[in-house]
């Protein structure tokens, strides 16, 4: 399951572009190349599991629409084979700050059924020397 589909990225940066950035074909099909897409849309994937998976369960489910377009802009990076827009490096820029603070717990994913990954229960073990005053040690005094 992926967090965003071929029809996401064309709502939001048209089939011009898309047909641009996909159509690796010679002669240029003059279509989308929806596997290039597609491929793009895998790695962005795996970039969010990857940052979100210490505080989500993934894949998320149902996806929350911040993730939808951070996988777009992601993405559309990933179609920039080379010489990517500053307007494309900037989302890029702002889609892993995004997924920083996420996996850091600062901006919490907001959505029903998007839990937490279930981890130790939050407990802290300490060890160290035993006791040095017990009720022993202190008789007499």
């Amino acid at each position: 399951m992926s967090y965003a589909t071929l029809q996401d990225l064309i709502d939001r940066f048209g089939e011009d572009e898309l047909i641009q950035l996909t159509d690796r074909a010679d002669p240029p099909a003059g279509t989308i190349d929806e596997t290039v897409a597609a491929r793009a849309l895998a790695d962005a994937d795996e970039l969010i599991d990857g940052y979100v998976a210490g505080r989500y369960r993934v894949p998320l489910a149902p996806i929350p629409a911040m993730v939808t377009r951070l996988a777009c802009d992601l993405a559309r990076f990933f179609l920039h084979d080379d010489l990517p827009t500053d307007s494309v490096k900037e989302a890029h820029q702002a889609a892993l700050k995004t997924l920083r603070e996420i996996s850091a717990g600062t901006v919490k994913l907001q959505a029903a059924g998007v839990e937490a990954a279930s981890g130790s229960g939050g407990d802290v073990l300490v060890s160290g020397p035993g006791r040095v005053l017990t009720s022993d040690s202190l008789k007499g005094f």
